[in-house]
């Protein structure tokens, strides 16, 4: 099956699955090697639902592309060209601040991402995002009051968390440039203009980062384009080898 020639629907669908799957798979490495129990265990949760989100989407992909495509080969036999997430999402776990910048960044744009297609014109989409908005609300918050711990917290967690914070932030410019998928959603009403999130996006933000008596993000510095037209970092395939390999290895295996 050629991911490509999926219609627009199909394939919009299949970039807020990728986006849920790739930060999934990303926040499952921290299973066993949080710096405490109760983090741990929270980042695995987060994992969780972002995985259960992602198969949501998957399904309803492979029913619009028909033909008997499953979840399963969605998620496991596309290659890193054919994955439309963003960038942000696939950068690596680094410290316990680079990964809660990451997961500011992303959880906040997500939620206002959900509000809109909560009231999206496509009813299933509409369905999977008025449920998962509840979790989201809670990632959050979660990711939030760590930033401003880490901020409002000693001086070597300030100036780590300032230093993540400062480098993912073109990651997160991403966000709000329009792809061909992103202005075809806008345009039917199945998922909101992404430019006009931008305000709600950065006014949180700003707002928090105040909290954490960090300096204001720098809403200049130009955005890293790239993964929502499959061109993604090096980092993406040792995602996918990760995730991939044992589907690709037994393709015919049942359980």
């Amino acid at each position: 099956m050629k991911w490509d020639t999926c219609d627009p629907k199909a394939a919009y669908v299949l970039h807020l699955a990728d986006d849920a799957l790739i930060l999934g798979q990303r926040l499952s490495e921290w299973c066993g090697h949080g710096p405490i129990l109760e983090q741990d265990i929270a980042l695995t949760n987060i994992s969780l639902d972002l995985i259960g989100l992602a198969r949501q989407y998957y399904q309803y992909a492979a029913e619009l592309m028909g033909d008997g495509c499953t979840e399963n080969d969605l998620a496991y036999f596309r290659d890193s060209r054919a994955f439309k997430n963003h960038l942000l999402v696939e950068q690596p776990n680094g410290h316990w601040g680079d990964t809660l910048a990451r997961q500011f960044y992303y959880d906040t744009f997500h939620f206002f991402q959900l509000e809109a297609l909560s009231a999206s014109a496509d009813e299933r989409l509409g369905q999977i995002a008025r449920k998962a908005i509840k979790e989201c609300t809670y990632h959050a918050q979660y990711s939030a009051e760590w930033i401003i711990r880490l901020g409002d917290g000693t001086e070597e967690s300030h100036q780590k968390i300032a230093e993540s914070i400062s480098r993912l932030a073109p990651f997160a410019g991403e966000f709000f440039v329009p792809s061909e998928v992103d202005a075809a959603a806008a345009a039917e009403g199945w998922g909101p203009n992404v430019a006009s999130l931008r305000t709600v996006w950065l006014e949180k933000l700003q707002h928090i980062l105040a909290l954490a008596k960090l300096a204001p993000l720098d809403s200049e510095k130009p955005a890293r384009l790239g993964g929502k037209s499959g061109l993604h970092s090096e980092y993406h395939g040792y995602i996918l080898a990760e995730m991939q390999s044992l589907a690709r290895a037994y393709p015919d295996a049942t359980w």
